[in-house]
Formats: structure tokens, C-alpha cells, sequence
């Protein structure tokens, strides 16, 4: 009777979840939910150009045009991804990041060319897409984890600190400039 009571030795949580889970639902969920970002980074790599010709600030366009060669490293790591998981890379329609982009593309229509109050706009745009960005890369780097591909959870670290990254630049370009220039401009009812 007391063998009975008596707790079995605990293995890590790693170990619990990695053996028999190239067939489980959650790695199912992880590769779904890796060829969603792989979309949305190839979406954002096609945006950030016209983000960058609509943006008034120099320091505003050198950094879309900077994060576009990052975003171009964060599909080549996610092809990696792909590899370690044994599949081919393979793109699945982001729905939340079509909606992102496409409310961005309405504020460079909705917003005066060269003006500071557009430059607001690009970057709040940009950051709803930072933040989309991070929340992803976050779960999938402890999805990942989860699952036992350790390799794979080093990749996409890497890519969540660079999009906190991009982030914080984005928050800084505002505070120092932007937003005070932006508030500086005259409306339309003068």
C-alpha cells in the first residue's frame, strides 16, 4: 500500500512533451501557426517599402528600410524553422496582419503627404504590427520549447528581440521628434 502513494520520479516538462509530439495536436498548432508568421513576414517585407515612401522623417524612413533587411533575416530564419521541422516552407493567409497593414495603408490616404501627423500614423501602424509581431514570436519561441526543438526556440528568440527591438526605436523615433513636430502643425480649420 504504500508503494502505492509513493509518486513516480518526475521527469522535466521537456521530456514529458517532446517524446510522441511530432504527431500531437500542438505541434499540428506550431507548423500552422509557423507558416501564419512566415505569411505575415513576407507580407510585411512587401509594406515597409511604401511605409518608408510615405514617411516625412529621415530617421523615420531609414528605419523602415532598416527593418525590411531584418524582416528579409526573420523569413530566412523561419525557413530554417521549416527544415528543422522537416517541411517545406509554406505560407498560410494572415488574417490579423492583413488587417494591420491594411489600416495602415488608410492612414497614408487619410493623412497629409510630408506632414508629421502622417509620420504619427506610420508609426503607430508600424508598432501594431511590432506588437502582433512580438505576442507571436513569443508563444512560438515557448511552443517550441514545448515541443522539444530547442533549435528552433533559438530562432525565433532571435527574431522576438529584434522585434522588440524595432519597437522600442519606433517609441523612441516618436518621443524625440515626431510627435512634437505633428503637434506643432495646424489643422485644416484655420
Amino acid at each position: 500500500m504504500a508503494n502505492a502513494t509513493k509518486k513516480a520520479p518526475s521527469k522535466s516538462p521537456q521530456a514529458k512533451t517532446a517524446k510522441g509530439a511530432n504527431d500531437s495536436m500542438l505541434q499540428e498548432f506550431f507548423a500552422d501557426s509557423i507558416k501564419d508568421i512566415y505569411y505575415a513576414e513576407k507580407h510585411i517585407i512587401k509594406t515597409l517599402p511604401k511605409m518608408a515612401k510615405a514617411a516625412t522623417s529621415p530617421e523615420l524612413k531609414q528605419a523602415f528600410q532598416e527593418h525590411l533587411e531584418v524582416s528579409k533575416t526573420h523569413v530566412t530564419r523561419l525557413e530554417k524553422v521549416f527544415e528543422l521541422l522537416g517541411q517545406k516552407p509554406q505560407a498560410k493567409k494572415c488574417e490579423a496582419i492583413e488587417g494591420i497593414t491594411k489600416e495602415g495603408e488608410g492612414i497614408i490616404e487619410d493623412t497629409e503627404q510630408g506632414t508629421a501627423t502622417r509620420d504619427v500614423g506610420l508609426i503607430m501602424a508600424a508598432q501594431k504590427v511590432e506588437h502582433y509581431e512580438i505576442s507571436t514570436y513569443g508563444g512560438l519561441s515557448q511552443l517550441a520549447t514545448t515541443l522539444g526543438f530547442d533549435d528552433a526556440a533559438e530562432l525565433l528568440t532571435a527574431t522576438l528581440e529584434e522585434e522588440k527591438e524595432a519597437d522600442m526605436m519606433l517609441t523612441g523615433i516618436a518621443e524625440n521628434d515626431v510627435n512634437y513636430s505633428a503637434a506643432e502643425e495646424g489643422g485644416e480649420d484655420n
